[in-house]
């Protein structure tokens, strides 16, 4: 009875399968919606204020930096929680395959967050004179909870690598 249930819990780690795949369908939505914002910005360049187009350029690199993190959770979570990737040596390889352990992936997902959080923070900064104060105050105290807890997950793994 042991053997069968370490047998079904280990094999139920393929679950998780579905759910990266399900990642890479949002990366490609996230692609429609980068090529959909970059074709209105195109067309609309003549007429678009400076600060205007500062602001759709910064949505597409929120978008591009939002799918690197979907990238990295789908590749790095598949290869560490289901089964190892078999990439042939004659495809490309990313430089990180197979050297991202889960901590090492939290901590670049906080890492992420925080950049995403920053950009973000900064299209509200360029739009300023059309926010309430106090939204404001709340913008930058959620970015900066999002930068002291990625810190803070930094402190702690270094600590916790240091006794091991």
């Amino acid at each position: 009875m042991e053997k069968f249930i370490e047998t079904a819990l280990y094999r139920s780690r393929w679950i998780l399968a579905p759910i990266y795949f399900g990642l890479s369908l949002a990366v490609f939505a996230l692609a429609v919606k980068f090529f959909q914002e970059l074709v209105h910005m195109i067309f609309h360049i003549i007429e678009m204020k400076e600060s205007d187009m500062i602001l759709v350029v910064l949505s597409l690199i929120d978008i591009a930096m939002v799918g690197g993190l979907l990238v990295m959770v789908m590749v790095s979570g598949y290869e560490n929680f289901v089964s190892q990737l078999n990439v042939d040596d004659a495809d490309e390889k990313l430089s990180w395959l197979g050297t991202m352990d889960s901590s090492s992936l939290k901590a670049k997902i906080a890492a992420s967050i925080v950049a995403i959080s920053s950009i973000h923070l900064l299209k509200i900064f360029m739009n300023a004179a059309n926010t309430d104060n106090e939204k404001l105050m709340w913008y930058v105290i959620i970015h900066l909870t999002f930068v002291a807890s990625a810190f803070a997950m930094g402190l702690l793994d270094s600590l916790t690598k240091k006794k091991t």
